[in-house]
């Protein structure tokens, strides 16, 4: 445990970013997962859910909580994936 004041005010900053990121993270996943299960399943909305998609990880990336190349690589994937099932 902290001893000092300002280490006590550290450790409850630390806390609601872990909280916050940890929310964000789980967005993100939500996000990713529903796209890709709509982009295998055909389903017509697939490109709507891969730009909220994209549009979560660029928030996320810029909030910190994931590095850029991170969400760049991420939304690559999942464009790829779509255009792949719009050619067939």
């Amino acid at each position: 445990m902290p001893n000092l004041k300002s280490a006590k005010k550290e450790l409850r900053k630390s806390k609601r970013r872990t909280t916050r990121n940890a929310a964000t993270r789980q967005e993100i996943k939500k996000m990713v997962k529903g796209s890709r299960r709509a982009i295998s399943a055909k389903n017509p909305q697939a490109h709507d859910l891969v730009k909220q998609a994209a549009k979560t990880l660029d928030k996320a990336a810029k909030k910190g909580v994931i590095k850029k190349n991170t969400a760049s690589r991420k939304k690559s994937r999942l464009q790829k994936k779509l255009n792949a099932t719009k050619g067939q």
